[in-house]
């Protein structure tokens, strides 16, 4: 199964500052051990919410919002992707994570849906799928 993995943002991430050298390489390793497991398909860091937008949809009309966003806490600092066997390697696996922050912090893990989770409401989703997948960009 597929995962994302989602490091909440802290005051200090929204405020642009970079994590010092230890925590750096501390990821480092920490991402490492995630390639040499076969785990990590993606994972990168994000920008702090005033450098984002977000586009509201409400019926046809489409609403462009600037950041920064107020709630730090429902913000996203930063991502993986991981391929696990179940929920609960991916709980090991985020247990062993080093603390993204200097501050507490929270890391959010939810399951990608896949295309079989939608072949009983679209036959052929899955071919479609692969197609996609396959074509060049």
């Amino acid at each position: 199964m597929r995962v994302m993995v989602m490091v909440k943002a802290s005051p200090g991430s929204e405020a642009g500052t970079m994590p010092d050298p230890q925590r750096l390489a501390a990821m480092g390793r920490f991402n490492q051990e995630l390639v040499r497991a076969g785990v990590m398909l993606a994972g990168e860091g994000l920008h702090p919410s005033s450098r984002g937008v977000r586009v509201r949809y409400s019926g046809s009309r489409r609403t462009v919002v600037d950041g920064p966003f107020a709630e730090t806490k429902e913000l996203v600092a930063g991502f993986w992707l991981w391929q696990v066997r179940s929920m609960e390697e991916a709980i090991e696996w985020a247990r062993r994570c080093p603390n993204p922050h200097p501050e507490d912090c929270e890391i959010e893990i939810r399951p990608v849906f896949e295309a079989e989770d939608f072949d009983a409401l679209a036959p052929g989703l899955r071919e479609q799928e692969r197609r996609l997948r396959a074509a060049p960009g």
